[in-house]
């Protein structure tokens, strides 16, 4: 599959994400005309690629970067983004289908120097205050469900949630097992619980026990690197490799869309 980056929301793509997005202005409201939601749209793209300061945004090239911004928090407070995530996943599943039976999960630690909502010591970090994205993604690595948490949470303290993250109903397991894959940092008795409850088979390698020991008759080939894949996928949008916004639900918004467009990006590319 071919990895295409997008600076630009293509014909396609907005005719998708337009019947999303509120109207630019209020009707009967009267003044000068509201930048088109395209035009906005293109600018919060663009600080998610450039990891860029929003007052950065060139007014010839977008408009007003203060009204770019103002647009980005109304959306994000009324949960758009989540919404063009979930709209974006249900595309993919229409024309690729989710590959339910392999799934994986893993996280990213981000360096967060303005701290705020949902940061932490990162204790790999020298304790500098940090983030965590945590993933699933599906076998071919399609983002499924996204948490955001502070970097001295341990992943098992998210795990449960992302797994109960996913915004598309996941089949029922009459006909087929459901794998899920993560590394010796989910090994624990409570969480393999939790996970064979909803109706997986575990596959976490034990701490303490290296894979030449295991039997080959009970290996699997490796599956758990497109969870890898995808994180470093995410890491093309620069304002995701470093946590510049205080609000959880601010970065949140930005790994939904930057999510979106590794979807549609997925569900074009053959």
């Amino acid at each position: 599959m071919g990895y295409t980056t997008l600076w630009n929301v293509p014909d396609p793509l907005w005719v998708k994400l337009a019947p999303i997005l509120p109207p630019e202005k209020p009707p009967g409201t009267v003044g000068r005309p509201a930048l088109p939601n395209r035009q906005v749209l293109n600018g919060i793209l663009f600080v998610l690629r450039t990891g860029c300061q929003w007052k950065s945004l060139k007014k010839e090239w977008f408009g007003a970067s203060s009204s770019i911004h103002d647009r980005y928090q109304a959306w994000r407070r009324a949960g758009r983004f989540a919404r063009i995530f979930q709209v974006m996943l249900e595309y993919y599943d229409q024309v690729q289908r989710i590959q339910w039976r392999w799934q994986a999960i893993d996280s990213k630690l981000v360096p967060a120097p303005l701290g705020g909502e949902k940061t932490g010591k990162n204790p790999t970090d020298r304790g500098k205050l940090g983030s965590k994205r945590h993933i699933l993604v599906d076998a071919r690595g399609a983002p499924l469900a996204i948490v955001v948490s502070g970097a001295n949470a341990h992943d098992k303290t998210c795990a449960i949630e992302v797994l109960d993250g996913v915004s598309v109903p996941r089949p029922k397991r009459k006909y087929r097992v459901h794998h899920l894959c993560a590394d010796k940092g989910y090994d624990f008795d409570d969480i393999r619980r939790a996970v064979w409850e909803r109706e997986y088979r575990v596959h976490i390698p034990h701490k303490g026990i290296e894979l030449k020991e295991i039997p080959k008759a009970k290996r699997h080939p490796a599956r758990r690197w497109v969870v890898e894949r995808t994180l470093s996928w995410q890491n093309d949008f620069r304002s995701l490799r470093v946590r510049w916004a205080k609000k959880a639900g601010n970065w949140l918004a930005f790994i939904q869309l930057a999510s979106a467009l590794v979807l549609w990006n997925m569900s074009t590319k053959s």
